[in-house]
């Protein structure tokens, strides 16, 4: 019978690591945009040029040092480059009203895509949050895929996260193109906020769900394989 192991005390969550890396990829290339828009150039292209520099040398350094990429620093480039994609399509007002939801687009139709892949987007992001670069944490959520039910959850939480953000693109389009721009933008930022704490929660408590229950499968396996050696 297929189990899922249950993470032990010393799989939480690498809040040093996720903090670093909201620093570098986050809060330093806003800093950046807002100096190159103030000092340099008022062009949007030049400034998010500008911005993505320290992403890309971060996640550069990222792949030499731990021969892999750092989610959030592929979210961060992935969401200036879904910026520039957006200025260089140029001026039209319901562009850029959907430009925001360019990467939520990409990302929801990333999950599904990943699906066809052997692991699916959001093994990675649990790993990277879960065993950041520790090995040995790293090490105990890998052994996880050898379960069949842990890669049934990894699949159903990456759908899940698909749905949730391929469906705020498609909802933001919709608004776009009905709704004053005015509406638009002031719904658009809960719309998307409430989506993304929606799929938060219902991760953790389909994630604890799926503990106790891998826990429950692993039980009734060694017992199945006591009463079989009896």
């Amino acid at each position: 019978m297929s189990t899922m192991q249950t993470p032990s005390p010393g799989s939480k969550m690498n809040l040093r690591g996720i903090l670093r890396s909201l620093f570098i990829n986050a809060a330093i290339p806003v800093v950046l945009y807002l100096l190159s828009k103030r000092y340099i150039s008022s062009s949007d292209l030049v400034a998010l040029s500008i911005a993505a520099v320290v992403p890309a040398i971060d996640s550069i350094i990222e792949v030499v040092r731990h021969r892999r990429l750092d989610i959030i620093g592929v979210l961060a480039l992935l969401g200036i480059v879904v910026s520039i994609v957006g200025v260089l399509l140029g001026g039209d007002p319901k562009i850029l009203l959907i430009r925001e939801s360019f990467l939520t687009g990409a990302l929801g139709l990333a999950c599904f895509v990943s699906l066809l892949l052997p692991r699916p987007l959001m093994f990675y992001f649990g790993r990277q949050f879960m065993a950041g670069h520790d090995p040995v944490k790293l090490a105990e959520f890998n052994a996880q895929w050898q379960y069949p039910y842990a890669r049934f959850v990894h699949r159903v939480i990456t759908v899940g996260w698909g749905v949730a953000y391929l469906g705020e693109f498609i909802l933001r389009v919709i608004l776009v193109y009905t709704l004053p721009a005015v509406v638009v933008l002031a719904v658009s930022p809960f719309i998307l906020g409430g989506l993304t704490m929606a799929a938060i929660i219902l991760t953790f408590v389909y994630v604890r769900y799926a503990q106790r229950r891998g826990a429950e499968m692993q039980r009734q396996r060694q017992e199945m394989q006591a009463s079989g050696q009896k």
